[in-house]
C-alpha cells in the first residue's frame, strides 16, 4: 500500500480512504463499482472483513472495517486492494465500450513505471 497505515490494535475497526491514481474518475462506470462490491463480499466470507461502512466516490472509496478471522487489517487491506487493482485494470482494458481505455492504461502504466514497488500498473494512489 502507498500509504502508511497504522492497525495497531488487529481487532479494532479501523477508517481508511484510498484513492484512484491521479484522482481519475474510474467509478463512474457501474461494471467498475460492482468490481469493488463484489470484492468486499468476497473478502466479508471468506476473509473475514467486517464492515461497518463503505462509499464509493467517483475517484476514491471510504472503508470502515475490522478484520475477525485473524488476518492483520493491513494484510487484508492490501489484499482487497491488490486484487480490486488488477480486475478493475482488466475490465477497463476489455470493455470495448469504454472511451477513455487508452489514456486510463498509459496513466496506469505511466505511474507504475514511476514506482518500484509496483511491477506493472499501479491503479491506488
Amino acid at each position: 500500500m502507498s500509504r502508511n497505515y497504522r492497525f495497531h490494535n488487529p481487532e479494532a475497526p479501523y477508517f481508511v480512504s484510498f484513492s484512484v491514481i491521479e484522482w481519475i474518475d474510474v467509478f463512474t462506470r457501474n461494471e467498475y463499482k460492482d468490481i469493488l462490491i463484489d470484492s468486499l463480499h468476497f473478502c466479508q466470507k471468506e476473509k473475514g472483513l467486517e464492515i461497518y461502512a463503505w462509499c464509493i466516490m467517483t475517484n476514491h472509496v471510504h472503508l470502515v472495517f475490522r478484520s475477525t478471522k485473524g488476518i492483520p487489517p493491513g494484510q487484508l487491506l492490501g489484499s482487497f486492494k491488490r486484487h480490486t487493482s488488477m480486475t478493475v485494470v482488466k475490465a477497463i482494458r476489455e470493455n470495448d465500450k469504454e472511451s477513455r481505455k487508452e489514456n486510463l492504461s498509459n496513466t496506469f502504466k505511466r505511474n507504475g513505471n514511476k514506482n518500484a514497488n509496483v511491477k506493472h500498473n499501479q491503479f491506488w494512489r
